[in-house]
């Protein structure tokens, strides 16, 4: 898959304070990439080196193909770019703040009407076109920016921080939008150190701390990297002792747990099979009488994945 973000050897410094270190970094083009790591860990300085509003101490970036050092005027046209904190302009309409952006972008004023009219649509902000912005609230004011991000219709938006402050709502509007947006084909970048913002949408994730990228790559790769072994909890209404026997002659069993509390009787299962191998499981229990009511295999999240990773890069260094 082409990548539309690379990064080789990233490197920054605030005076004597490393804030990247040596961060190769590669996002595909049509992914949406959830940058995680706690405040401080790097997030904004590798977005403002890849929106060139930073330059880097060491290293280099690519976005589009365009060097963030060398074509600074070529990355800009192709990244739209939302900051975790924006300005807005007293007595300006929703409509004449997205006027504003096309004329700073250099879009010709007969595009104007048309184009703001359908950003405001694909915001759903089309009621408040010509609301004062001060008089907006903190999701809509979110969506206008994501407008604004929009404006000279870039390939990769770098969104920084998007739902902070957002109340559950607008988390889920803005969620749904940006589902929209990579159907639309855009490139999504996305930082947070909320991981419960992210899990429910991204196809990659990138994990970094005190500078330094501790994994990347598609989610189910990194899941699977992380817990080589599936897991599967399967309930019961036949006798439990019976089930956990079943279940631990099978093949590519590796551990059978029984769980007996206020809920149905079952088993959690490790198996390091393909998915024949689970079918061929259930096939076994089935056929050594084990009476199954739930079968499913469990999956981690982002905030388990997390843990998982830190915890490991804290342990060896």
């Amino acid at each position: 898959m082409t990548a539309i973000v690379e990064t080789k050897q990233l490197t920054r410094y605030y005076g004597e304070m490393l804030a990247l270190n040596h961060l190769n970094l590669r996002i595909p083009a049509g992914a949406i990439y959830g940058f995680i790591g706690p405040n401080g860990a790097g997030k904004t300085t590798t977005m403002r080196i890849l929106t060139t509003l930073l330059k880097p101490s060491g290293g280099e970036a690519w976005v589009a193909g365009f060097s963030v050092t060398h074509q600074r005027s070529e990355v800009r046209r192709v990244v739209g770019f939302m900051p975790d904190s924006f300005g807005f302009y007293n007595n300006m309409t929703a409509a004449e703040y997205l006027e504003f952006f096309a004329a700073a972008y250099q879009i010709p004023p007969s595009r104007w009407s048309r184009l703001i009219d359908d950003l405001l649509v694909l915001v759903d902000l089309s009621h408040k076109r010509d609301s004062d912005v001060m008089s907006l609230s903190r999701g809509m004011k979110q969506r206008l920016s994501l407008a604004r991000t929009l404006i000279h219709d870039p390939q990769l938006l770098i969104l920084d921080e998007p739902a902070s402050g957002l109340d559950p709502r607008a988390r889920v509007e803005l969620r749904e939008l940006l589902r929209e947006l990579r159907r639309m084909g855009k490139t999504i970048m996305i930082s947070s150190h909320i991981l419960t913002e992210l899990a429910e949408m991204c196809t990659h994730i990138g994990i970094i701390e005190r500078g330094t990228l501790l994994a990347s790559g598609d989610v189910t790769t990194i899941m699977r990297s992380l817990q080589p072994h599936r897991t599967f909890e399967v309930h019961v209404i036949s006798d439990l002792e019976q089930a956990v026997t079943a279940a631990t002659a099978a093949n590519h069993v590796l551990a059978v747990r029984a769980v007996q509390d206020e809920g149905p009787p079952r088993l959690i299962i490790d198996i390091d099979g393909d998915d024949h191998a689970v079918s061929a499981l259930l096939a076994h229990l089935v056929r050594h009488g084990v009476e199954i009511i739930h079968f499913t295999a469990q999956t981690s999240n982002l905030e388990e994945v997390f843990l998982q990773v830190t915890q490991s890069a804290n342990t060896s260094a």
